[in-house]
């Protein structure tokens, strides 16, 4: 007997997986025949039955050029697409009044909305992911562990000592890559600036599990080894667990045994759950230094396509350069920073033209009708 169900157990798992597929089908052309009678969606295709256009944007996330999905659509159906993503009806804009009508509504017609993977891997009481009231706190504690009086004391000397022993750690006519580079400094003055930590070894050991966090904050959400999900899930665990003992240590030792870090200050001026600190520490880590070490990389591009300007910023630091010659080797301190205009126009300049997040993703709170179509 035994015998037997062996011989038939893959014809029973593949029929009975048959037959969830063929309901799931027959329930997703139902749903959508009722959405297409209750509201006219922007023009579009459904991609493949049950996954729709899944495959097809993460594989475009993957690779070198995240926006082909949305060109590709947008060539077929014009800059307001529908399509089938996650398993829900999806519309797509690639329309700047469209666009900046959403923004307009934040919090009135439409709310942040993101993948599963990416929910699961920054946490429910993450600053990017949280709504309403919990939001609004998470962003005011944000503002006011980031305010300029806390910053600038600190912040800019630890900006100079990363700098340093990033450049230290380079030789005469090494080839680098700008882009490794830009995201080793940036990773290097978060993980110092939120945690505290500025052992080598720490910073490099929190950086790999980082890039592995990253690389599944948009992928396939199967939880399985071998995929990118699955090994961002390890590594946030990971991560959770050293925010965990720094904080055991600090609590413990009621003194500055973490450094001197957002950390230790969101402990000491906040009241907060231990598992909230650990999902606000993630969400800072991710958003600082994505941003950080794109705009770092935009700045020196933008800079070589523009000769003109290139020069006046070097002439502007070398002025100040050269005025500081008789103290070489002390740190830059903020009147510095405040003495060179231009690189902060260099700077404006890179914010305005590059595009840190190439996509956001909201949700309609209601039907919202737009131009004849109902989102």
């Amino acid at each position: 007997m035994a015998e037997i169900f062996v011989t038939f157990w893959p014809l029973f798992v593949s029929s009975l997986l048959f037959i969830v597929l063929l309901v799931k089908f027959l329930v997703y052309k139902k749903n959508g025949s009722n959405t297409t009678e209750k509201c006219k969606l922007p023009p579009g295709g459904r991609g493949w039955p049950i996954v729709g256009d899944s495959f097809s944007w993460y594989n475009a996330v993957a690779s070198s050029h995240p926006p082909s999905f949305v060109e590709k659509q947008v060539e077929r159906f014009g800059k307001i697409f529908s399509c089938s993503l996650f398993g829900k009806r999806a519309v797509v804009s690639a329309d700047p009044m469209f666009n900046r009508f959403v923004m307009q509504n934040e919090g009135k017609l439409f709310q942040s909305c993101y993948p599963k993977s990416f929910r699961d891997l920054v946490g429910k009481n993450g600053v990017i992911t949280a709504q309403g009231e919990h939001q609004r706190k998470l962003h005011s504690i944000a503002s006011n562990l980031m305010r300029l009086d806390k910053l600038n004391s600190q912040f800019l000397q630890d900006v100079q000592i990363v700098m340093r022993q990033i450049f230290t750690n380079l030789h005469d006519k090494q080839v680098i890559l700008l882009q490794d580079v830009c995201r080793k400094i940036a990773i290097n003055l978060m993980v110092n600036q939120l945690l505290g930590v500025s052992s080598e070894s720490e910073v490099n050991e929190i950086t790999q599990l980082f890039s592995d966090f990253v690389d599944g904050c948009l992928s396939a959400p199967i939880n399985l080894p071998g995929f990118a999900y699955h090994t961002a899930m390890k590594a946030r665990e990971s991560i959770i667990s050293k925010i965990n003992s720094s904080i055991k240590i600090h609590r413990q030792q009621s003194s500055p045994a973490i450094g001197n870090g957002v950390l230790r200050r969101l402990l000491e001026e906040e009241s907060l759950p231990d598992d909230a600190v650990a999902d606000f520490i993630i969400n800072l880590l991710f958003a600082g230094n994505e941003t950080t070490a794109k705009t770092m990389l935009f700045a020196v591009y933008f800079l070589t396509q523009c000769p003109t300007a290139m020069k006046q910023l070097l002439d502007e630091q070398q002025s100040l350069r050269s005025q500081r010659s008789s103290i070489d080797g002390e740190m830059l301190q903020w009147k510095d920073y405040k003495a060179m205009p231009f690189t902060q126009c260099v700077i404006d300049e890179t914010l305005r033209l590059a595009g840190i997040a190439i996509w956001l993703m909201r949700e309609a709170k209601e039907d919202v009708q737009y131009e004849g179509n109902f989102l």
